[in-house]
């Protein structure tokens, strides 16, 4: 599974250092090309010699470094396929998640387009900190996926939540992350996610609060599972993700088209838009006046999901749909009307779930002939928004391998 994968390793100063040789080491005998990151602080736990003599390769260690076996050393360091850290101290996820760049690791991280696993270590009361807390968050923001510290006696006698994670657990995760960029090689998936705006006037429009953050997220857990990914994106203030396309529009027809223009050769879609269901029935060239005519009449917009499903043709169609009430109920009925495999569908009347909040709550509903009304399905509890587009790839492969073989 490593054999050939391009790993970057990042070790910082904390009394764990030494064990991010074991790590090291297996890595290489895994068959993987190892380069490994040192800043100072960690140098003085464990030298770049024992790292060089594991991985070897030669071990960056200065951002100034003249070594000929770097080009350019944070840049090389950066082109991976995965960024592990190990151990990562809470200095290192200040600055990670700041933006900082003022060593050789810091800078590699700022330049890096991999992904980055990343396991924590450090006195309890440092990683409980409210600071530290928000920086970890920050970065699990941005995709960081943690291997959280383990919970015992700590290097100066304390006891607490603060130890680097078991070795063979990193090992684990490592494995995983891998397995899991496989899921979907090889297949195209179209993801899309935000609100439509349909103009009243050139000021006023009809929308709603979607932020587009479960349909990145999604697009993102597909882009890290293998695919090959398309994003089209409503008005949002979100940035482009790297690893993917992004297509941005702004109403309802114009999503329509760009989804039908990427459809024709998509394996999976997944429609995380909340698109508007009506627009006005004329857009007025000027803003609207108080004192007129003020009846505004609406006609529905395109219901761009069920058209999809109408032509499904063996592709894999998932909806996520927001709901307040009856949950299951209207969730079974849009699977079976819209022709769907699998439909998520967020409580958003429920604390924490919904609109401008990192997480949801969902019931996954999807066909099943063996299950009571040949539908099964699964309620999940309060996940982040990451967590939740992690468990929904998981389902479509785990769902699509399942029907290849029916």
């Amino acid at each position: 599974m490593l054999k050939g994968r391009k790993i970057t390793v990042g070790v910082t100063g904390g009394i764990a250092a030494y064990k991010a040789a074991d790590i090291v080491s297996w890595l290489k005998q895994q068959g993987a090309v190892v380069r490994v990151a040192m800043t100072e602080g960690a140098t003085h736990f464990i030298t770049p010699l024992v790292m060089k003599t594991l991985s070897g390769n030669a071990v960056g260690c200065d951002i100034m470094t003249e070594d000929d076996a770097f080009h350019v050393p944070h840049i090389d360091l950066a082109e991976c396929e995965l960024f592990l850290i190990v151990p990562a101290t809470a200095n290192l996820l200040a600055k990670a998640a700041h933006g900082l760049a003022d060593d050789l690791l810091s800078a590699a991280l700022l330049a890096t387009k991999a992904p980055v696993l990343c396991a924590p270590a450090m006195h309890s009361n440092m990683y409980q900190h409210p600071a530290t807390q928000a920086n970890l968050s920050l970065l699990r923001d941005r995709g960081w996926q943690m291997i959280e510290p383990g919970f015992g006696r700590l290097a100066c006698g304390a006891v607490g939540q603060g130890r680097l994670a078991d070795v063979e657990t990193i090992k684990e995760a490592v494995c995983a992350f891998f397995a899991q960029s496989q899921l979907l090689a090889g297949k195209k998936v179209l993801v899309t996610g935000g609100p439509t705006y349909e103009y009243i006037d050139p000021v006023r429009f009809i929308g709603n609060r979607s932020s587009g953050r479960m349909g990145l997220a999604v697009a993102e857990a597909a882009r890290d599972a293998g695919a090959d990914v398309v994003f089209v994106l409503g008005p949002s203030a979100l940035p482009d993700a790297a690893g993917m396309r992004t297509i941005h529009v702004v109403s309802a027809a114009e999503m329509y088209d760009a989804v039908w223009a990427e459809y024709t050769d998509a394996d999976i879609v997944v429609m995380a838009a909340a698109v508007a269901d009506y627009r006005p029935a004329e857009r007025a060239a000027q803003k609207q006046k108080k004192g007129g005519d003020e009846t505004l009449q609406l006609v529905r917009t395109v219901d761009i999901l069920q058209s999809l499903g109408e032509h499904k043709e063996g592709r894999f169609l998932t909806g996520v749909a927001a709901e307040t009430a009856d949950i299951a109920t209207y969730a079974a009925d849009k699977l079976r009307r819209k022709n769907l495999d699998l439909i998520i569908a967020n409580d958003v009347a429920q604390p924490g779930a919904g609109f401008d909040v990192e997480t949801n709550i969902v019931t996954a509903v999807w066909p099943e002939a063996a299950a009571e009304g040949g539908l099964a399905m699964e309620q999940w509890p309060l996940l982040s928004k990451r967590e939740v587009a992690a468990r929904i790839i998981r389902m479509i492969a785990e769902r699509m391998k399942m029907n290849d073989k029916k």
